[in-house]
């Protein structure tokens, strides 16, 4: 029997398909769009202001606002580092923690705060700038809003707005400069304001705009984030730019105040999100998801004292020293309720956001001309606005759902004329109406907390069919491998597949299809549901041609208990894996059972020189996961890894030219390729030397540096293919390795050379370990055999191969998280970028901090190729074993994902399961990058011989054949000589 190239690569390219449409299911499943259209509005009767000014301070924290003393912090900065704020809430206004939601970025933040709505967590991949927003806001509810900022936020709610009804005012984005002071950037946005004002003076049309009713400000100052991404929080110019942003507050203010003269203006001062320690955003860290929210100006509350203080204290607040005045938390998207409240406006349709102030049980913010009476009238606003959302979303799902059952929790009147909720509504004004305010605004709280349920209700209502469809699928794809690679094609029997088969799962498909077309369901529910009938229509196909060979077989009791001990062991290690996702250490204690345990547990005695590496090699590797994800930068750090790079590699040349020079007459230009490489690296680390020293004296980055890091960073992984082509396996490996090397030095803040240098290390050292222990095996008898035929595993794996494969997974895993928690977005520290590219460009930063997490697979790809054809399996053979494996762990993410809890736990929960989702994908690209790389090469022999290898067409032989091998010998013989000559007794140095 023999597998043909073409049907591989169409199992691949169906599992690589089939993994990028089902990474969907959790955003249909758990984060679908809460946009939906033809709400009615609703606003109050009277406005608390003319006008509102919004200021948002990007990536600004909560704690670092609020604190009493800075200097606590960062030594060394002022006590009072935003004295302005301080006195406001101390002495005129409210305060409070915003805590936003996930993902934390800069455009779900702002439209959680200016539209009141939580975008789903796919939104972040629409982009920053010039993409509308699809739904309401309070700008389009303003008479006019004047927005000054960055071209990054301004633009995505100018183009979305009602025409002409919002206007904004940008810098360059060359501006956004992460090597300068940030600071300019908020000082042009003051500067702007003042521009506006004073032409108006000059120009009747704009001042009549200007002093409109319902005029909403917005200053958008983005230098905190720019100045936290380059220098982290806890730095003096993070703390220095929180100073800059309290004078801007200030001195806006008084720009108010002697433009209008009156005091008729609100101001409500937050972030659209905060910044972890190690200067960066995106995932649900705690510091990054509280911001400070201010509010003071008309219609606001001055601050409630608290002198037995009796709200809780908890560490976090301590040191603001501010517990003698009632703090009030909210959600996100309640500000935008309390902006639309305050000038009077329409709440924008879409808003899920609750007014502070409906809760009688705690203080708002709010201070109302007509006191209790307009509080509770606000309330009642508040519940009709999430009424109207649940009313249409309920008719949308009842029209077309089969045996729809409404929220139970709320009343659904069978007239058309009335709505959901609408008797509750009734109950409210009734109680209005009769001066009860307190009752009415606890039943309007009622009311919305069982309005968002049911919003949420509705939100949810297709997930136990996507949660069951999923895992269906997963399995039936894992089935599907196993088939695959133990059962072959329908050429290699007698029998045919009967028409039954196919056709029950296509009519089981259409009869789904239907359903879901009847249910107006998503689209892509369609497409998820064929994944799962097609892989089990061929399991179920392949098991029917293959039932005279299950009738054949003979399975004794040892043989089954050794093979469920053997599933149960693999369940164990994979959800092992799991662990090791959120607590690094499980990689760590991986590297200590394959390099210590596994050696003396299940190596022969005698073991050889390769036990002294191995153990040594493994053991070194597993420090890195257990070093903190937060380093700070260190150059000494960063060049002695380049130093130890250069160093490693001038030795391994030394022995590796010696195999060559055997190999090929060639060996010189290995030599010459090398010392390029070398070069390349030494240079590296005096340019990027010269970098930091200038970026950390804040002179920018020198333009000879830059261009010299790019030919460089482009040049070195090219280098391995303009000079020849080493022949032998070592050989090969030598150079990839070599030629990543100046890119760690550059992208480096600590210890990652020295993690590539020991990973490449420990790989390599798996290579011939692996080949090592299968030979002394093979030469015992003690490979387990499975009776490998022309009709049953004609690739002869054997559960050995089960082991290499779950090791293959675990150096995958170890590539992501042995320096950073990639599963985190905030792991990411961005320092290195500046060293390449100094102006803000998100997707330009975010591939090079992607190369350097790949680059070592580049390694891993060659190395694995390379123990593929050492242990004589045909291309791919490993993969596939593995490629069954990695969905164990796809399905366990799955149901872990969460869209409750706290933010942390909803971030991680997404990225893990993409992860594990996308791990195929890579893996493919491993494997397939890997069998390019090699081809060709020469594998060295333990007696001294060399052989070369050649692709062929028969990619499925027995084991024993190798000459199907990629790197397949010229001879069988050879092969088969190498693989029992010259070893004594277990892995030895070959």
């Amino acid at each position: 029997m023999k597998t043909s190239p073409g049907s591989v690569a169409r199992l691949l390219t169906l599992g690589i398909v089939f993994h990028f449409v089902y990474i969907g299911t959790i955003f249909d499943c758990y984060f679908t769009s809460p946009v939906v259209h033809g709400m009615r509005q609703y606003k109050l009767s009277q406005a608390q202001a003319k006008r509102l000014v919004l200021i948002i301070g990007d990536g600004l924290r909560a704690d670092f606002t609020f604190t009493s003393n800075a200097s606590q912090i960062v030594p060394g900065t002022p006590e009072r580092i935003a004295p302005y704020l301080r006195d406001i809430i101390e002495n005129r206004g409210a305060y409070g923690v915003s805590h936003t939601h996930v993902p934390t970025e800069t455009r779900p933040g702002h439209v959680a705060i200016i539209g009141g709505m939580y975008e789903d967590v796919s939104a972040v991949t629409k982009g920053w700038k010039t993409n509308p927003v699809d739904f309401d806001s309070i700008f389009n509810q303003s008479s006019h809003t004047f927005s000054f900022g960055s071209p990054d936020v301004l633009p995505m709610f100018v183009q979305g707005a009602t025409p002409g009804r919002v206007d904004g005012w940008s810098y360059h984005e060359d501006d956004e400069d992460f090597t300068k002071d940030a600071t300019a950037l908020d000082i042009w946005v003051l500067d702007q304001l003042k521009s506006l004002f004073h032409n108006a003076t000059t120009n009747k049309a704009l001042d009549a705009q200007l002093r409109a009713p319902q005029v909403v400000f917005f200053l958008h100052l983005l230098g905190l984030d720019t100045t936290g991404h380059s220098y982290r929080p806890h730095s003096k110019e993070y703390m220095n730019n929180i100073r800059v942003v309290d004078d801007i507050v200030r001195e806006t203010e008084q720009l108010f105040s002697e433009f209008y003269g009156d005091q008729e203006t609100s101001y409500i001062f937050t972030a659209d999100h905060g910044m972890s320690k190690i200067g960066n955003h995106g995932d649900g860290d705690p510091d990054s998801t509280r911001t400070p929210l201010i509010a003071w100006g008309a219609g606001i509350r001055g601050p409630i004292r608290n002198p037995t203080f009796s709200q809780s204290l908890d560490d976090y607040s301590a040191p603001w020293e501010l517990s003698h005045i009632v703090r009030r938390d909210v959600e996100q998207a309640d500000v935008t309720a309390l902006m639309s409240a305050l000038i009077g406006t329409h709440w924008p349709v879409n808003a899920v956001g609750v007014l502070p102030d409906v809760d009688p049980s705690k203080e708002g913010y709010l201070s109302m001309r007509n006191g209790e009476t307009e509080i509770a009238e606000a309330g009642l606003v508040n519940a009709k606005v999430l009424l109207d959302h649940y009313r249409v979303k309920h008719e949308r799902k009842r029209a077309h759902a089969i045996l729809y059952r409404p929220y139970e929790f709320l009343d659904h009147p069978s007239s058309i004329s009335e709505y959901p909720g609408s008797q509750r509504v009734s109950l409210i004004e009734g109680l209005i109406r009769s001066g009860n305010f307190r009752e009415a605004r606890h039943q309007s709280h009622e009311l919305i907390k069982a309005t968002l349920s049911g919003i949420r209700y509705l939100e949810t209502y297709d997930r136990t069919l996507i949660r069951t469809i999923v895992p269906f699928a997963y399995i039936g794809w894992i089935a599907y491998i196993a088939a695959f690679i133990l059962m072959p094609s329908q050429s290699s029997v007698s029998r045919s597949t009967p028409l039954w088969i196919p056709l029950s799962f296509i009519l089981t498909a259409v009869g789904f299809c239907g359903l879901f077309a009847i249910q107006r369901l998503p689209w892509t529910l369609h497409i998820y549901i064929l994944f799962p009938m097609f892989f089990w229509q061929d399991v179920i196909r392949r098991v029917y041609l293959h039932s005279s060979v299950f009738r054949g077989r003979k399975l004794d009791a040892k043989w089954i208990a050794g093979t469920l001990l053997g599933l149960v062991l693999t369940v164990v290690v994979l959800q092992n894996m799991v662990v090791g996702y959120t607590n690094r250490v499980v990689w760590s204690i991986g590297f200590v059972a394959i390099g210590l345990f596994w050696p003396l547990i299940s190596w022969h005695s005698g073991r050889g020189k390769l036990f002294l590496p191995w153990v040594t090699s493994c053991l070194l590797t597993a420090v890195f996961p257990l070093l903190r994800v937060d380093p700070t930068e260190s150059w000494g750090t960063i060049i002695a890894g380049g130093v130890c790079m250069l160093f490693a590699g001038e030795v391994a040349t030394r022995k590796v030219i010696r195999m060559e020079a055997i190999a090929s007459p060639q060996a010189s230009n290995l030599k010459l390729s090398v010392m390029f490489q070398s070069l390349l690296t030494a240079l590296t680390i005096l340019i990027i030397e010269s970098s930091v020293r200038s970026l950390q004296a804040r002179l920018g980055l020198p333009l000879l540096n830059q261009v010299a890091g790019w030919i460089i960073f482009a040049f070195a992984p090219l280098l391995p293919f303009i000079f020849t082509i080493p022949k032998t396996a070592e050989g090969r490996l030598l150079t990839y390795f070599l030629s990543f090397c100046p890119c760690f030095v550059i992208l480096s803040i600590r210890a990652e050379g020295f993690f590539y240098l020991l990973y490449c290390t420990t790989l390599y050292l798996w290579t011939r370990v692996e080949k090592a222990v299968r030979a002394d095996k093979a030469k015992r008898g003690a490979l387990a055999k499975d009776g490998h035929t022309s009709t049953w595993n004609p690739m002869n794996l054997n559960r050995d191969d089960v082991r290499i494969a779950l090791f293959f997974l675990f150096f995958v895993q170890v590539g992501f998280f042995g320096t950073g928690n990639v599963a985190s977005m905030s792991s990411f520290y961005a320092e290195p970028v500046y060293r390449l590219i100094p102006i803000f460009s998100p997707f330009a930063m975010g591939a090079l901090l992607i190369f350097k997490i790949l680059a070592p697979f580049v390694f891993l790809s060659a190395a694995f190729a390379t123990l593929n054809a050492h242990l004589g399996m045909p291309p791919f053979a490993l993969f596939l074993v593995s490629l069954g494996l990695t969905d164990v762990m796809t399905i366990t993410f799955f149901f872990n994902v969460t869209d409750t809890g706290s933010w942390l736990e909803i971030g991680q929960s997404i990225s893990h399961f993409c992860i594990t989702s996308l791990l195929l994908v890579f893996s493919v690209s491993i494997a397939s990058i890997g069998e390019a790389l090699m081809r060709g090469a020469v594998l060295r022999h333990t007696d001294g011989k060399s052989k070369e290898h050649a692709q062929t067409d028969d990619v499925a032989p027995p084991r024993h054949d190798s000459r199907h091998s990629f790197l397949s010998h010229t001879t069988r013989d050879g092969f088969i000589t190498e693989r029992h000559t010259n070893i004594r007794g277990t892995p030895s140095a070959d």
